[in-house]
């Protein structure tokens, strides 16, 4: 007389089992690590060593090292020593040296932007930049960094061969952040200091060269005000001549040669 009930119960546990939502899987991981993203803070000591055998001993927190020359192994060796690590690309300018620069059309190349074997991009042609630059990008979050540095983002304050204009720029770099936070990647402005209002909120630290020398450090004070860290080197001053400012300011600064190897004097 009980067994009915009791396969009423089985019947009615097995019809709840096949109805229940799944749960919620999350985020994809992209967005995962969007939201966990690295957002490095003022004063963060550095290495930027673009050149040369890669010295992994530095005593400093922060490495930024080339994208492309350097493997998962690299960045993996340099995170077990405590370090974040810097994926630098560049995105502004084609360099023929690269494995995917015959995917550049050469209507996209301009005028030589003063490096060997780099000419500046047409950055306005972002239907063909921006899949380029995704997939560089790919490259850099597969190999595990934690954030990229994009270089050459000021050309239109350069002889380009473009016309070029500051909202071709905004429009170029806003889209370079983007897709590197879809990555889950930290982005640095690099250079570009006029438009450092306009860019602020789309960036989450910068990189600078020789703001001393030319006396623009303090256009860079509102990253340091919004939290965000201003990794900056001189190469022609003595650091006595620009270690007193850049830490009054809050800048990450030392003393680099232009061939960025080992070498380096911090602040």
């Amino acid at each position: 007389m009980r067994r009915l009930p009791l396969l009423l119960a089985g019947f009615l546990l097995l019809a709840t089992a096949c109805t229940t939502t799944s749960p919620d899987p999350g985020p994809a991981p992209d967005a995962k690590r969007a939201e966990e993203r690295w957002r490095p803070k003022p004063g963060l000591a550095w290495q930027w060593q673009l050149s040369g055998r890669l010295d992994p001993t530095v005593d400093v927190p922060v490495y930024d090292i080339d994208g492309f020359e350097h493997p998962a192994s690299a960045v993996k060796d340099l995170h077990a020593r405590g370090r974040k690590v810097i994926c630098y690309l560049s995105t502004g300018a084609w360099e023929d040296f690269r494995p995917d620069a015959d995917r550049f059309p050469k209507a996209l190349l301009g005028r030589g932007n003063g490096w060997e074997g780099e000419r500046w991009l047409d950055i306005r042609r972002t239907d063909v930049l921006g899949p380029l630059m995704a997939e560089r990008l790919d490259m850099c979050r597969d190999k595990g960094f934690d954030a990229v540095e994009p270089d050459n983002m000021d050309g239109y304050k350069n002889t380009t061969g473009f016309p070029l204009t500051a909202a071709d720029q905004l429009r170029y770099n806003r889209l370079i952040a983007r897709l590197a936070h879809e990555r889950g990647l930290a982005v640095g402005l690099k250079n570009d200091l006029d438009q450092i209002p306009e860019l602020l909120a789309d960036f989450d630290f910068a990189v600078n060269e020789q703001c001393a020398q030319y006396e623009e450090c303090d256009l860079l004070t509102p990253f340091v005000k919004a939290g965000k860290a201003v990794f900056h080197v001189e190469y022609e001053l003595a650091t006595g001549r620009f270690c007193p400012e850049a830490r009054e300011l809050g800048l990450s600064s030392m003393r680099k040669r232009y061939e960025l190897g080992v070498w380096r004097q911090p602040c």
